[in-house]
């Protein structure tokens, strides 16, 4: 017999989302589903959770696990009303370096979140048997060649006559001390983006390879106002800095992506090689250029003249560049070309090939302002948000039961948002399923048709559809075995 239970989250309950993303709660979770019905404490402690002794009946709807053990178990209580409750546990080993010996041995000292910061996603099963002791021995390498790299630094200064003016060579270990540390800020930026954005540039290497430039001509900026202010000199040479090294970050991952996908035929070192050759020659180019504007008169002494011309050449070369990245023709399926191709197959029933799909793809765009808009990877609490009865929640459950995701909308709005939640298992085909229905559900929703019904009709939909939108990718060129969707993994969900 089914009950129109709420589905009311009690403060008491649910700890904020704030928490959950905080040290004390990782956000890498799982949600385990148990549709039985739990009877004492026996059959709890065996399927891992406890709704609280002392309770005749519970049962278990959801139960989240979160990265350091803790449990967040979403129970119905005897009035059938959904009450939530959260155990933090710790574990001393970390469930992502099951497998690898070696990485267990040498990092299980190191907490979590400098594991996550300082390796690949999914390591050690995403990166080869090597990777680690690579990079182990790599690192003190590039700590003695900074060591050696000061220690010129400050005979370059010398030479140049830094200490002869002074009378003492103090003056050019003081003005390498400065040099360098501003190089030191400046490669702070490069840490941040690689260990914090490290994931990014596999998906879209063309943005970011176009944010890189932005943001590298702001740190141009830092650089152009050191005459104004001699004084700040340091803070404001850091500033550039910091910001030009944030922009390397982005930039190198980038362009290795984009080197990649050049060297169809795996000659990737004769590809960089290569570019290295050109790269250098603009260089050998620009620096002749450079020198010549330098040296026109007038133009050394009128700081208001050199900017307006380094202006005009910066907009010009950020124009270059837009251009440059537009002729790239990636024939894989990342989140920008997969709405494309999702919503011509959804209007008119065939998808355009790599060249066209390319050219109609925003470099600069967020997808967070594209629509209709999705978010992936959310909890229940979120998917369901508001008050929502317990019976609907049963309904996706069975709904879903043959995807690898649960998908709900939200239609109060003026357009609709639409939650996706993975299950265990799930792949980027599962992300492209969960476009495609979204796209379907954006092109015929009905406000006054419910919900579930519509979300049926789609999965319906796309049952019948999906395959002749797969085989029409194939024809068109597209590489529909290596997909660069992600598939979120903040959280999961999982039957038991």
């Amino acid at each position: 017999m089914s009950s129109a239970v709420q589905l009311s989250f009690p403060t008491c309950a649910f700890e904020p989302s704030s928490l959950i993303h905080s040290g004390r709660l990782r956000s890498r979770s799982q949600i385990f589903c148990n549709q039985t019905d739990f009877r004492g404490g026996g059959n709890d402690e065996k399927n891992g959770v406890d709704c609280g002794r002392g309770h005749s009946q519970r049962r278990v709807i959801l139960v989240e696990k979160y990265g350091n053990s803790a449990v967040k178990k979403y129970c119905l209580d005897d009035n059938l009303q959904l009450q939530t409750f959260l155990d933090e546990q710790t574990s001393s080993t970390s469930k992502g370096f099951e497998g690898s010996q070696f990485s267990e041995t040498k990092l299980s000292w190191l907490p979590d979140v400098i594991k996550d910061f300082i390796l690949p996603s999914g390591f050690p099963e995403s990166v080869s048997d090597d990777y680690l002791q690579y990079m182990i021995l790599q690192f003190p390498t590039n700590v003695t060649g900074w060591i050696c790299h000061t220690l010129v630094t400050s005979s370059l200064l010398k030479a140049v006559g830094i200490g002869s003016f002074s009378g003492t060579t103090a003056a050019a270990s003081a003005a390498a001390i400065r040099w360098v540390s501003k190089d030191g800020i400046g490669a702070v930026g490069r840490l941040f983006i690689g260990g914090r954005f490290g994931n990014l540039f596999d998906d879209d290497p063309k943005q970011w390879r176009m944010y890189a430039d932005f943001i590298g001509s702001g740190g141009s900026i830092f650089d152009l106002a050191t005459p104004l202010y001699p004084s700040y000199f340091l803070p404001l040479a850091s500033l550039g800095n910091l910001t030009k090294a944030v922009a390397r970050g982005l930039k190198d991952p980038s362009f290795r992506v984009i080197q990649s996908h050049f060297a169809i035929s795996g000659n990737l070192g004769e590809i960089a090689a290569k570019e290295e050759v050109w790269e250098v020659v603009a260089q050998l180019l620009g620096l002749a250029l450079g020198i010549l504007i330098l040296d026109t008169p007038g133009l050394v002494n009128s700081h208001s003249v050199l900017s307006l011309t380094w202006l005009s050449m910066r907009l010009l070369h950020l124009w270059f560049r837009y251009q440059s990245l537009a002729v790239l023709h990636f024939n894989t399926i990342n989140m920008k070309r997969a709405r494309i191709l999702v919503r011509a197959h959804i209007l008119h029933n065939k998808v355009p090939g790599t060249v066209d799909c390319n050219s109609q793809e925003n470099i600069l765009v967020w997808e967070r302002f594209t629509r209709p808009s999705i978010i992936f990877g959310v909890s229940l609490e979120v998917m369901m948000g508001g008050e929502r009865s317990s019976s609907t929640v049963m309904k996706l459950l069975k709904l879903y039961a043959n995807e690898k995701y649960i998908l709900m909308l939200n239609s109060q709005g003026k357009d609709l948002k639409v939650f996706v939640s993975f299950k265990v298992g799930a792949s980027s085909m599962s992300v492209l399923r969960s476009i495609w229905q979204t796209y379907w559900l954006d092109k015929h929703w009905d406000s006054t048709e419910g919900v579930v019904d519509q979300l049926a009709r789609s999965l319906s939909e796309m049952e019948d559809k999906f395959n002749d939108f797969m085989q029409l990718l194939e024809g068109g060129g597209w590489d529909t075995h290596q997909l660069s969707l992600k598939v979120p993994n903040n959280v999961l969900i999982d039957f038991c």
